[in-house]
């Protein structure tokens, strides 16, 4: 079966709504609520006042490559592009910490595009693994306004997901929410840009790479990579459904493995259920985390004697019902007394939830990372509300605790903070009061729409299918029982009406992110997870019920009778970056790359190599990517009495670490960790960089440099 296939819905998330099974079971029905299906017609869009609908770009089609259309398979394209954006002077995304601002890079973060059509190029379907926190609303219609400009109608919303691997190192501000834009400290277009053209790039290239071949599907078991960080919420689903399972997690992986009609190998998806947090809150590199570390060692592997980021295999880790799930596999623990902190609130007797902390494997987070990203690629070698945060969604979860007095499990509300969000943001009405129940609400982010609205109210929900796999582009994180519940029923709809034996996929932080989606049962307890399912009770009985309707669209063939959704809002005039752009300066008597500490003569194999330059702010490159690396190692080969570049600043054997003064002045700090196959011989370190200037009455500029470390020495004993 070659089939491709694709359903879109948009959804409007209105809150006069309900629904009548609140269990999640069977299919509830919706009252009062828009929930329209993607095609040509467009019913109940209604935009937020003071914001523009996406700008439609003049068309400028591409034409089409011609495709060799007697065969039996698929038409497989596979891409790659960089997508880091800025490393320094922002906020990382996913822990909401303050102060956890970008200094450096450990690696870089790829968008990773796969473009899957049938024989006569009629039904395709793109795939899109970013290495980013999560696919915010504005990103996807940025991508898509310039794909229709390149492409016409070939690419566009009903056939193209956008998945966010949730690493919660990489940088924040590509958001138009309030929420989002408050926790990024500001919308940074620089940051922005950079994600939008690496994305697009990668789809580029997908498209251009398309050639006939063949697709295989695999599932295994993952031991030892994940615990649930949430069990106290997950033991109150009922016992019965509990007993069908033998974890309180989803072990199970799906692989998606593509290769040419020679068997030559292309690339591959592979979804897993775990959190990107074996980088914890006291991290200030940008990473791609555990997953990223997982794509390293399979493309490192299939692209033998080329860079990381390059070569032509392409190796996705993409996320799945992770909500609940943790790559900290000690458990939490109080680090103050060392004593276990399992318990409902995560907290601790001395010190409450801030003390409450889970580690991972390792000796060190970056050990941790390593650990439990080999693991999983080991194992792929083979009725809504209106949106509302709950207390316990301040407190944070057992993998980066929150801050001030909140903690897990709240169902009751506090004077103090009920009071100074009333004199800040105003009341919340008794009617989102009452359908957010049991969750005591902090802040009512529905209500709230200065000077936009805080999060979404259209909601795009997405399936594919290719053969007998179906990917559901889930717009959030999904516990694991709300993902195994979403699966049962999707595959109950397609063996209904006929499509028995699917395999369905959980695709995480899909298209515009929604925060969590817990089940009836759990949210409530009011955990961290429970807190952060915004739209209520009932959100996942409305995801369910609209996944079957288009499991039943896709398994009937009337995909094209389903009517168009609202469209989305694109806002303009965001809040702009709470950090200021200021001029480099370098200290009197030097220049920018003047070497502060210099290499050691001699290192060996196991050591630490680190040159100190004196440095420029690193977010002045995402501006001007006249250098496409902070730094390279090289190799000195005698016998071409040339230097060769063995590493840069996507090799997780390298760190690059920028230490910020005052006044514009800064340092660059370049460490290699040399690995045990390093060979024996001469090396250098090289610096590259970009400073900001600016004369007086005259705009700011971004001049490239870069800067070379003496030689010195690798010996091996």
């Amino acid at each position: 079966m070659t089939a491709v296939t694709v359903a879109l819905l948009s959804l409007l998330f209105i809150t006069s709504g309900t629904i009548e099974n609140h269990k999640d079971s069977g299919v509830p029905t919706t009252q009062s609520s828009t929930t329209t299906l993607g095609s040509t017609a467009t019913q109940g869009s209604t935009l937020t006042h003071g914001t523009t609908a996406t700008p439609t770009p003049p068309v400028v089609t591409t034409p089409e490559p011609p495709l060799f259309q007697n065969f039996s398979g698929y038409h497989i394209g596979v891409g790659r592009a960089d997508c880091t954006g800025q490393v320094a002077d922002i906020n990382l995304m996913g822990y909401s910490k303050t102060g956890q601002n970008a200094r450096g890079i450990l690696t870089r973060l790829y968008s990773r595009a796969f473009v899957m059509a049938e024989p006569d190029g009629s039904n395709r379907v793109v795939f899109v693994s970013i290495d980013i926190g999560m696919v915010s609303q504005r990103l996807r219609l940025e991508v898509l306004n310039r794909l229709q400009t390149k492409y016409g109608s070939l690419y566009g919303k009903d056939n193209v997901i956008l998945s966010g691997t949730h690493t919660h190192s990489g940088p924040a501000g590509y958001f138009q929410y309030t929420v989002f834009v408050i926790a990024s400290e500001g919308f940074s277009n620089r940051t922005f840009e950079y994600m939008v053209t690496g994305i697009v790039k990668s789809i580029e290239m997908a498209h251009r790479n398309m050639k006939p071949g063949k697709i295989f599907i695999k599932k295994g078991t993952v031991e030892g990579a994940q615990i649930n960080r949430s069990p106290y919420s997950y033991l109150q689903n009922p016992e019965s459904e509990r007993a069908r399972y033998s974890s309180n997690t989803d072990k199970e992986m799906v692989v998606l493995k593509m290769e040419d009609l020679d068997g030559a190998e292309l690339g591959l998806i592979s979804w897993f259920a775990v959190h990107p947090v074996s980088m914890n809150n006291s991290n200030h590199l940008v990473n791609s985390d555990n997953m990223g570390y997982a794509a390293y060692l399979f493309e490192q592997e299939k692209n033998k004697g080329y860079l990381p980021g390059e070569g032509p295999y392409v190796a996705a880790f993409a996320s799945s019902n992770l909500g609940d799930v943790s790559p900290n596999i000690l458990g939490p623990h109080c680090v103050n007394t060392g004593e276990s902190c399992d318990n409902a609130n995560s907290s601790c007797p001395i010190g409450g939830s801030s003390m409450c902390m889970a580690t991972g494997p390792g000796l060190d987070m970056f050990n941790s990372t390593q650990i439990i990203g080999r693991i999983i690629y080991e194992r792929a070698k083979v009725k809504t509300c209106k949106p509302a945060l709950g207390y316990s969604f301040a407190a944070g979860t057992i993998d980066g605790f929150g801050s001030f007095n909140f903690t897990q499990g709240t169902t009751v509300g506090d004077p103090f903070w009920d009071t100074l969000r009333d004199q800040l943001l105003g009341k919340p009405s008794e009617e989102i009061k009452q359908c957010q129940k049991p969750k005591p609400i902090l802040l009512h982010t529905g209500e709230l729409t200065k000077p936009h609205p805080w999060h979404p109210d259209i909601v795009d929900v997405q399936m594919i299918t290719i053969g007998s796999l179906a990917i559901t582009a889930i717009p959030g994180e999904f516990t694991t029982m709300s993902g195994r519940r979403l699966r049962e029923a999707v595959q109950a709809e397609f063996a209904t009406y006929g499509m028995k034996n699917m395999t369905v996929v959980i695709s995480g932080l899909c298209n515009v992110y929604t925060h969590y989606i817990t089940t009836f049962e759990e949210y409530q307890v009011q955990r961290y997870e429970a807190a952060s399912t915004i739209y209520g009770p009932h959100t996942l009985s409305a995801y369910i019920q609209l996944f079957r309707a288009l499991a039943k669209a896709i398994a009937t063939d009337t995909v094209a009778n389903l009517s168009r959704g609202p469209e989305p809002p694109f806002f303009k005039q965001l809040i702009a970056s709470l950090i200021p752009n200021i001029v480099d300066r370098a200290p009197i008597g030097k220049t920018f790359g003047d070497v502060l500490q210099p290499a050691k003569p001699t290192y060996r194999v196991g050591e630490v190599a680190e040159v100190t330059f004196v440095g420029t702010n690193p977010k002045n490159s995402a501006e001007s990517q006249t250098h496409r690396t902070f730094l390279t190692v090289e190799k000195y080969e005698a016998t071409s009495a040339t230097w060769q570049i063995v590493h840069n600043d996507a090799s997780w054997e390298t760190r690059f670490y920028w230490y910020k003064g005052l006044l514009g002045h800064s340092n660059a700090t370049i460490q290699w960790h040399i690995p045990d196959t390093a060979q024996p011989g001469i090396y250098r370190i090289r610096y590259f960089g970009h400073n900001r200037k600016q004369d007086f009455l005259k705009p700011a500029v971004i001049l490239p440099f870069e800067s070379t470390s003496s030689a010195f020495e690798v010996v091996t004993t």
